[in-house]
């Protein structure tokens, strides 16, 4: 499983670099803060991976609350076949911490 860092994920966004950002986080949280990615809540992922299998072989960028679900959904995705998935390092409370201290994040 590959990594990146909010700072790289800044960069690539603003590059208008080419990959697929998926936010793993329930409703709630999403509804709060994003980054506006697709959305599918991690305890929903197995039954809706139909929805972005046009991107298995695309840059996959998983992002959750902190880190952790970013990982599991990263290994959800890498047994269904998805070829290119990165964990964001810190998910969304470090983006929040470093990148846009005006997001809230619960």
């Amino acid at each position: 499983m590959e990594f990146i860092t909010v700072q790289e994920l800044k960069e690539r966004k603003e590059n208008g670099d080419s990959f697929f950002l998926l936010d793993v986080r329930d409703y709630h949280e999403y509804l709060v803060s994003n980054l506006d990615g697709y959305h599918i809540p991690y305890h929903e992922l197995e039954d809706r991976l139909d929805e972005i299998k046009d991107y298995r072989s695309t840059e996959l960028i998983v992002m959750c609350r902190s880190g952790n679900t970013s990982q599991d959904a990263c290994r959800t995705l890498l047994n269904a076949g998805f070829q290119n998935v990165i964990s964001l390092q810190g998910g969304m409370k470090r983006w929040a911490k470093e990148i846009d201290t005006s997001l809230p994040v619960i």
